[in-house]
């Protein structure tokens, strides 16, 4: 198997990921649990979600990077997409997330409804960078 194929492969499974949890994981616990257990269940799957979006994020642009390395560009569109999804894993998941806390308490500068709108906003824009990478890389 090629290194585009194993690419594609792991952009259209990524995807599969997150509309699955967009559209079937967080929102199944919210209408069968009380409120606060449904907030840590999916708190759980959002904190597993971001470390597999890292690593496939980091395969992905390690494979386009020895792929553009035989004297191609440096910088690609889908080396920039997979950065770009990583940097909305990071803004999303690691700093949003604390602050989520802080502003669950009464801390902090920020409302818990904003920090989740960003948050949402941020797993949103991902879903959309790697449906972009699965479609860009996808055999033709």
């Amino acid at each position: 198997m090629t290194a585009r194929r194993w690419q594609a492969l792991l952009a259209g499974v990524w995807a599969g990921i997150l509309l699955a949890i967009a559209l079937i994981a967080t929102p199944a616990p919210f209408a069968t649990l009380p409120s606060a257990d449904a907030g840590r269940v999916v708190g759980r799957i959002f904190a597993q979600e971001a470390y597999v979006s890292i690593v496939f994020a980091l395969l992905i642009f390690f494979i386009e990077r020895r792929r553009s390395g035989d004297g191609g560009p440096a910088f690609t569109t889908d080396v920039g997409l997979a950065l770009g999804t990583l940097f909305c894993t990071v803004a999303g998941y690691f700093a949003i997330q604390p602050m989520l806390e802080a502003a669950r308490a009464g801390h902090g500068p920020w409302s818990f409804g904003a920090l989740h709108a960003a948050s949402v906003g941020f797993f949103a824009l991902k879903g959309l960078l790697v449906l972009a990478l699965a479609w860009r890389l996808a055999p033709r």
